[in-house]
Formats: C-alpha cells, sequence, structure tokens
C-alpha cells in the first residue's frame, strides 16, 4: 500500500506501508548503524521516534528471541530504504516484517532515506507523520495537535511500575533507577555479580537509601531530563548519600541537571554505533554506541565537575565525575548493544567504587 513521510516544515517522501498498516506519528530521527535494528527497535530510549536507518538494505537476517532490550517494540514507526523479505541467519525465527506485525509497528519502505537524513541534518529533527499517500496532513489539527503534546514525559510509558531484584543473592547490592533501562545494562551489571534492585523513576531517594545500597546506577531513557523536575530533586539527596554512582545517557544528563548544571537539544542526535569518543585522562578514542537528542551544556558546566570524555564529531560532553563525589557518567552506551565492546570497563570502574565507598574517581 502506498503511503508518505510528512514532516512538519511540509516536506514529504514517498513509500509502501509495511509491517502494521496503520498512520504514525513520532519523531524522526536518524540512525547510522549496519545492524542491530532489533535491539534498536526494543530500545526504550527511542518512545515516541520514527527512526530512519541509513544502512540500504534491512532486515537481512532477520528477528529472533534472544537480542531485545525491553519485551516489546518502543519505537513508534521504522523507515527503511529496501526491506528484505527473505532473511538469512541460523539465530532468525522470521522476518523483520513480521515481528513489526506481530507488534503492531508501522513500517516504511522504498523511501531515498539518503535524501532524508542529509533533511534532518539540515533542518534539524522534527515531528513526521506516516500516511496514506493521498491523505494531505493538517498540523494544525486539534487531533494532531492533541498526539503530540502525548508526546511529552515518555519516561513514565517505559519505567517499571513496581521495583523488582535480579542478579546475584549474595552478591554486592545495588540500586537501578529505571528512565528505560536497556536489557544489555542489566546484563553487564549481573555479569559482576550484582545484587541488582531495580526502582521506578520516580522513587523517592528515602526508599532507595533505606534498602543501604552500595552503588547506584541511573539508566538510559527517552525524553528530554529538564521534563523530570521531580527527579532532579531525588537525585540531590542521592548524591549527597556520598553513595558512588553511575549514569549512563539520560542519567548522565540529570546528573547534570542534579548538580546545577543545564542541557541543550543537539540539531540532529547522536545515533549508531560509529561515535568516536577521547578519553581526557587517558588519551584513548574509542568507538561508541550512541542514542540521545540532548547533551550537556558545556558553557553551564557545574562546579566542582570535571569533563572527562568529549565527541570527536562535534566536540560535545561525553562524560564528566565529580572531584569530591564518588560519583562519574557518560552520555554514551557502555554496554552497547547494538554496538562496539570497547567501553565494558566502565562497569568493571562502577564495581571497583562500590568497595571503596565515598573515593571520587576524578583524577
Amino acid at each position: 500500500m502506498k503511503a508518505k513521510l510528512v514532516l512538519e516544515d511540509g516536506k514529504a517522501y514517498s513509500g509502501e506501508f509495511f509491517g502494521k498498516i496503520e498512520e504514525a506519528l513520532g519523531e524522526v530521527v536518524f540512525n547510522t548503524g549496519m545492524n542491530g535494528y532489533q535491539e534498536l527497535m526494543t530500545d526504550p530510549s527511542y518512545t515516541n521516534q520514527m527512526v530512519v536507518m541509513t544502512y540500504p538494505e534491512i532486515g537481512n537476517y532477520g528477528c529472533n528471541g534472544e537480542d531485545l532490550e525491553s519485551k516489546k517494540p518502543k519505537l513508534s514507526a521504522l523507515i527503511v530504504k529496501e526491506l528484505c523479505l527473505h532473511p538469512s541467519n541460523y539465530r532468525s525465527d522470521g522476518t523483520l516484517e513480521a515481528y513489526m506485525e506481530k507488534h503492531g509497528i508501522s513500517g516504511l519502505k522504498g523511501v531515498d532515506t539518503r535524501s532524508l537524513t542529509r533533511h534532518i541534518r539540515t533542518k534539524g529533527s522534527m515531528v513526521g507523520m506516516i500516511v496514506p499517500e493521498e491523505k494531505e496532513v493538517n498540523w494544525e489539527n486539534e487531533e494532531v495537535q492533541g498526539k503530540i503534546s502525548m508526546m511529552k514525559n515518555p519516561v513514565d510509558l517505559v519505567t517499571t511500575k513496581f521495583s523488582y531484584s535480579r542478579g546475584d543473592a549474595w552478591g554486592v547490592p545495588i540500586a537501578v533507577v529505571d528512565f528505560g533501562i536497556k536489557e544489555g545494562i542489566l546484563k553487564e551489571l549481573e555479569k559482576r555479580g550484582f545484587r541488582i534492585t531495580v526502582y521506578p523513576a520516580k522513587t523517592k531517594a528515602r526508599e532507595i537509601l533505606g534498602e543501604d545500597p552500595k552503588g547506584i546506577l541511573l539508566s538510559n531513557g527517552p525524553g528530554n531530563p529538564k521534563d523530570l523536575p521531580e527527579v532532579v530533586e531525588e537525585l540531590k539527596k542521592l548524591i549527597h548519600s556520598k553513595i558512588p554512582m553511575m549514569g549512563i545517557c539520560l542519567g548522565h544528563q540529570l546528573l547534570n541537571l542534579a548538580y546545577g548544571g543545564d542541557t541543550i537539544k543537539l540539531p540532529f542526535g547522536h545515533r549508531g554505533g560509529n561515535h568516536p569518543v577521547k578519553d581526557l585522562i587517558t588519551g584513548k578514542v574509542t568507538i561508541t554506541s550512541q542514542n540521545h537528542s540532548y547533551t550537556v551544556d558545556a558553557e553551564k558546566l557545574p562546579k566542582n565537575v570535571k569533563v572527562t570524555h568529549i565527541n570527536l564529531n562535534d566536540g560535545s560532553i561525553e562524560g564528566f565525575c565529580h572531584r569530591r563525589d564518588p560519583v562519574f557518567s557518560v552520555q554514551y552506551h557502555p554496554e552497547a548493544s547494538p554496538g562496539p565492546m570497547d567501553s565494558y570497563q566502565l562497569f568493571d570502574l562502577f564495581y571497583d567504587m562500590t568497595q571503596k565507598s565515598g573515593v571520587s574517581q576524578c583524577l
């Protein structure tokens, strides 16, 4: 069935529906990964977003029941140049299209994704709609505006509703605050023998501290960190406890706000598994997996915060540590899933910090 993507600036791109034949709305962003589409689709950080894959053919190794970052897809739609209908891989349980149909996710294929990506890079990420080819989109329509307004506070849609435990029952106890956590992060924590308690995003600090954790991890997640002021207030209390803390992606941005810093929105964000990041302490450059729209404002850095990592593409801040508190965070995804495995050692650093409570890792 013929369909099109209409951007809020009026630009339109023709294609065909695949997956669930249904209209879709979301922020249109692009991902430069050559693979990992199943992990991408189930990453809660993509909530309310329509993802354009820049690699020309998607779906060639099918889908399976193992490469999931959450129980089901979280994105609004997937947009591709060419959809592979006959995947070939020994782990494949079925096609990408069948997986999307099963979970009610719309897709658009046959799109000039090169042109669309260049447009986003020039104009910035913006809201778009996938509709039948003959339908006109009126962005001033009350129903459309209502759907756009409902895209705010996506963390509420993906955080756990109740706390739960996993990992080694006799391991080092840590608290994980779930803003939309990926399964890959939990697996890396389990490999290090932690006893993990996962809490909803808006859990009060007193409840977390009442369980006497030896470390606290703040997860990735979707949306604007400034939409979570109540979370920032609770993080201030957690910081005051001097318990070792690690932040990832949205967790990194929220820590920055808790220390009095600011965040800004990038024109088109960082999404993919090929982003070069330089460690300013060691001088080492790693290739990282990233998925975010917002970044720490370099001109409004909090006091006593030291920048530890920068993005070599645009110079944006990719990590910091606190000079006094046992706190560090990174903007990228050290668990990869998908992406390069260059940064797994950050979970080892977090483990070491839980063994030396109260000691800052800032060098």
